[in-house]
């Protein structure tokens, strides 16, 4: 069958991308969801020339991939990187403060891993905003991820389910902008959504750039409590058919040619997008089984998955990196508990001192340890980016109210205004401690970073400046961000 979609790119936010719908053809029968993928590539885009200043700057275009591992919830940055022994006992941690790699910096007893290799990764410890609505989950995830504000949030940060006016989560952005240049998944998002309470998934779309640039989505079955789910990952649709071979597939490919030799107008008519590449690199992804491979966790030994811990999170993290060496362009790893829930979520507005303890921290210290380990020694981290960061930190002060929420002594609520991050690869400092917390942890001393700045940095070290217009779907100009990257973090 043949589908010339009609009506002129309106999926497509920048007129100056100049591809209409009906300069696309399909032809279907091909047996596999994959062939689709041909729409991937074939909607490509160019960034704006950066200025002579961005290009010239520490970190630009440094990164060919970002990984970012998503703490939703909103870990507590007192109880983990950031501990204040000597506050008063309603502040301080209950668990006690260890050495770490670099002198005079303390960890708590819950990150003994991460004590022994902080001295590869910039910390930041100044991560503040000041909310507008955006004291909860939903909002405070929404600015992290795109980089705006949505127009309809109410005082406690409650949103709408997502909607295709959406901003653009950062890695739309940043595989529209640049390309694919394999045959591998650009962006990848697992092992859950982005949720809290029944809103499911909002900042985790490609928004107003239409689900072309939408994330492959890798939610293995279970609930989050299920922390074996990655044995069970299935990715059926990156199969072909058993009635399929490959040598079938690329023989209906040459069909596609034979059809577009009878069709010389519109042959020309996409000429310029280079859509046989584009069609070409979809056929090469579902037959040579590249992501399949890559999806493949039992292909590694028993030593590594060990390392990264045995569990949704860590096994999670062991993913992204076989994904980076497969040339996936963003993976995002979110945490596997829905933002505002019970056990191993960060949001710990109560039991506190035994869910860290015995569920959320020890996965994070093994994976997030495990992840920078296995990097290194394998070379990735001279052109990967990781950032380890959440929506927002917990209040200094237990027991207390700053949300509506409710939180016993031994609870923080949420606290948007200092918290901590980790970023390390892609020519970021190692050793480095980027900013600094108040006596209580409520505020930073100096250095402050906006998360906007974060996916400024980010912007920045994929080689994309982060002023870049964009246009929404009601055809507005809007940059990718307002904000400039910290090239700070930067060696």
């Amino acid at each position: 069958m043949f589908v010339i979609p009609g009506g002129r790119g309106k999926d497509l936010c920048d007129s100056g991308l100049g591809v209409t719908r009906r300069d696309l053809l399909r032809v279907g029968g091909g047996g596999t969801r994959g062939l689709r993928l041909g729409h991937l590539w074939s909607l490509h885009a160019r960034a704006a020339p950066a200025s002579p200043t961005a290009r010239g700057a520490p970190g630009w275009g440094k990164a060919k991939s970002v990984t970012m591992l998503y703490m939703q919830g909103g870990p507590s940055h007192i109880d983990l990187w950031d501990p204040k022994p000597d506050a008063p006992e309603n502040v301080r941690s209950t668990f006690k403060p260890i050495s770490t790699k670099i002198p005079g910096i303390q960890f708590t007893e819950l990150l003994p891993k991460l004590a022994t290799v902080n001295d590869k990764f910039t910390m930041i410890r100044s991560m503040s905003y000041t909310p507008n609505g955006l004291f909860n989950h939903t909002a405070a995830i929404y600015q992290m991820m795109t980089g705006y504000t949505t127009d309809k949030v109410s005082p406690s940060g409650q949103l709408e389910p997502p909607s295709p006016a959406d901003f653009p989560n950062f890695g739309s952005q940043i595989i529209r902008l640049k390309p694919p240049t394999e045959p591998m998944l650009p962006f990848v998002m697992m092992p859950r959504p982005l949720q809290e309470s029944n809103v499911v998934g909002k900042a985790g779309t490609a928004g107003f750039l239409g689900r072309g640039f939408d994330p492959y989505t890798l939610y293995p079955p279970g609930d989050d409590m299920d922390l074996a789910k990655m044995e069970r990952i299935n990715t059926e649709d990156l199969n072909l058919r058993a009635e399929l071979s490959p040598s079938r597939l690329n023989r209906r490919a040459s069909l596609r040619e034979l059809v577009d030799s009878q069709m010389p107008a519109l042959e020309k008519a996409v000429e310029q997008y280079n859509s046989d590449q584009y069609f070409t690199q979809a056929i090469q992804l579902i037959a040579s089984g590249r992501a399949r491979d890559a999806f493949d966790l039992s292909k590694e030994d028993d030593k590594t998955r060990e390392l990264y811990g045995r569990n949704t999170f860590g096994q999670c993290c062991l993913l992204a990196r076989r994904l980076v060496e497969a040339g996936t362009r963003v993976v995002e790893v979110i945490w596997p508990k829905v933002a505002n829930s019970d056990n191993h979520s960060w949001d710990v507005h109560k039991d506190l001192s035994t869910r860290m303890k015995n569920q959320s921290a020890p996965m994070l210290d093994a994976g997030l340890t495990g992840l920078l380990t296995d990097m290194e020694e394998r070379g990735l981290l001279e052109d990967t980016l990781v950032i380890c960061i959440g929506e927002f930190g917990r209040s200094p002060e237990k027991g207390v109210s700053t949300s509506g929420n409710d939180n016993t002594a031994d609870g923080r609520d949420h606290w948007p205004y200092c918290y901590t991050a980790v970023m390390f690869g892609a020519g970021t400092k190692r050793g480095y401690v980027h900013g600094a917390s108040d006596a209580t942890a409520s505020a930073p001393l100096n250095d402050p970073v906006h998360p906007g700045e974060i996916l400024a940095t980010i912007y920045h070290a994929t080689g994309i400046d982060p002023r870049t217009i964009v246009y929404n779907h009601l055809n507005q100009p809007r940059e990718l961000v307002k904000a400039d990257a910290v090239t700070k973090l930067f060696a």
